[in-house]
């Protein structure tokens, strides 16, 4: 019972944040209600692309995944993770300094800007769409798992019906705005739930050692044995963390205020890692005293729940819930901005919010169907959207800092590294137990180099967003149908 009060009771303050969120606007034009009007605070923003990091994965699936198949897993996890800092630190700022320049709000609006492409910008759009997608069902699965552990008598239809109506109402009141906010207390739940359970485990077994030496005594591994498992891990880990950094934060660190902001956020990041070691802890002392899972995501959860009083069960729920839902609502926005901006045509500017509701309700409309009546057919996609995300990387890394890359190349680039990656995980191809993603970017490498340098043609190139440029000219559009860029004086500078 009162796990259920507090559960009920934090999920209406985030209701209330959300409306609250609000204040103050009466109109809200689609940047404010995408990217926040570029206008978030290093701590707001902090919070916010934490979140897109620490999901209801980490809860479930991190210590699932050490429950399951050992400490391969965890180090993957880890790895990828402690990866993606130094590669977001240097990569974020250009990021945001694009969408700024460019006035975008979604990915392939950098690849709009940049190149003034519409055959690029459709196709990155197209790639994006279809690895996003199933995301939602991840958080909805996510869900279903934590919310029946936890003992909330729910059927999955229920829990996926108020997910989703959770979700389209923080998003539907103020955009990106609302889950922003309400981060601050997912992750205070998140990170305190996580922390509170370790110690309790470490009071109750004695010491890390002593709980160590527990796992050992019942044959658990604690270490990695395989050289194939260590060149799978390696490699994936480096594949997750460029995917996370070059797809999934694109829309957060455009809410940033500055590039300063960003760099900032990115030197704090790495403080969330302080949780990790409480949660291996916690899997290995359910892998201990509550062995023989049916489902070992459930590990966290059945471990709060035997060591833990009501109260600060509900707590943990409300975290578990709270990670998902977020998670959920910002995937929404994200993929309703890139259809109503890039993929339908011609929707005016002052008409996209309305679009972007439009498109987010039945994109969690559909998604809830999928997630209730037929949850593995989006499986293979599933497993396959790092892979996918990679994709992103040459033409990205091409807008920041290679002058010589045309459009045509990143189109086939991309179409040869989602190629290589589909027919690899379909028929099974292990090339050394190296990850698939990694083959694939290097496909996707060669080709995007080779076809810009074989079929430049007369196009003229554009200066990279890291390139630097004489103080008295910018570069104002690329002329696809001439295959020119205008290069006109900066009249700012003049003035």
């Amino acid at each position: 019972m009162m796990t259920s009060v507090v559960f009920i009771a934090i999920l209406l303050l985030t209701l209330l944040i959300a409306v609250f969120s609000r204040s103050g606007k009466d109109v809200m034009n689609v940047e404010e209600y995408l990217v926040g009007g570029r206008s978030f605070s290093g701590m707001i923003l902090f919070f916010l692309a934490v979140g897109e990091v620490y999901s209801i994965g980490t809860m479930i699936g991190f210590p699932g995944g050490i429950y399951a198949m050992g400490p391969s897993y965890g180090i993957w996890f880890l790895a990828y993770i402690l990866l993606a800092y130094p590669v977001g630190y240097y990569i974020a700022p250009l990021i945001w300094r694009a969408g700024k320049k460019y006035g975008a709000m979604t990915l392939p609006d950098i690849f709009k800007g940049h190149y003034s492409h519409r055959g690029l910008e459709l196709i990155i759009t197209l790639a994006f769409l279809i690895f996003l997608i199933p995301w939602a069902q991840l958080q909805f699965q996510g869900l279903i798992v934590a919310l029946s552990a936890l003992g909330f008598n729910l059927s999955p239809t229920v829990a996926v019906l108020i997910s989703g109506a959770i979700a389209y109402i923080y998003i539907s009141v103020s955009g990106v705005k609302a889950p922003a906010l309400i981060s601050i207390v997912k992750d205070i739940l998140m990170f305190g739930a996580i922390v509170v359970v370790g110690i309790v485990v470490i009071v109750k077994v004695g010491s890390v050692s002593d709980l160590f030496t527990l796992v050992k005594a019942k044959g658990a591994s604690v270490t990695i044995d395989q050289p194939k498992d260590i060149v799978y891990t390696v490699t994936t880990s480096f594949v997750q963390a460029i995917a996370f950094n070059f797809a999934l934060i694109v829309a957060a660190v455009m809410t940033a205020k500055s590039e300063a902001t960003v760099k900032k956020t990115q030197r704090f990041m790495p403080l969330y890692m302080l949780m990790y070691p409480f949660l291996v802890v916690t899997a290995y002392y359910a892998l201990v005293a509550i062995p023989n899972l049916e489902q070992p995501n459930n590990s966290f959860i059945a471990a709060s729940l035997a060591l833990l009083p009501p109260w600060l069960v509900g707590l943990v729920a409300a975290g578990a819930a709270l990670s998902g839902i977020l998670v959920l609502s910002v995937i929404s926005l994200n993929l309703g901005g890139v259809v109503s901006r890039n993929l339908v045509r011609n929707i005016p500017e002052r008409s996209q919010r309305k679009w972007v509701q439009i498109f987010v309700l039945v994109y969690l409309l559909i998604s809830m169907f999928i997630t209730i009546y037929v949850p593995q057919l989006m499986l293979n996609i599933i497993e396959m959207a790092y892979y996918g995300f990679a994709q992103f990387v040459p033409g990205l890394l091409s807008v920041f800092f290679f002058r010589k890359v045309t459009p045509r190349g990143i189109i086939s680039g991309v179409v040869a590294g989602t190629a290589t990656a589909v027919l690899m995980h379909f028929n099974h191809i292990n090339v050394f137990g190296i990850n698939i993603g990694l083959i694939s970017l290097i496909v996707n490498f060669i080709v995007t180099y080779a076809v810009s340098i074989v079929f430049k043609g007369s196009f003229q190139l554009v200066t990279p967003i890291a390139g630097r440029r004489s103080k008295n000219e910018k570069i104002i559009s690329v002329n696809v149908s001439n295959n020119v860029a205008l290069i006109q004086p900066d009249e700012s500078k003049q003035s």
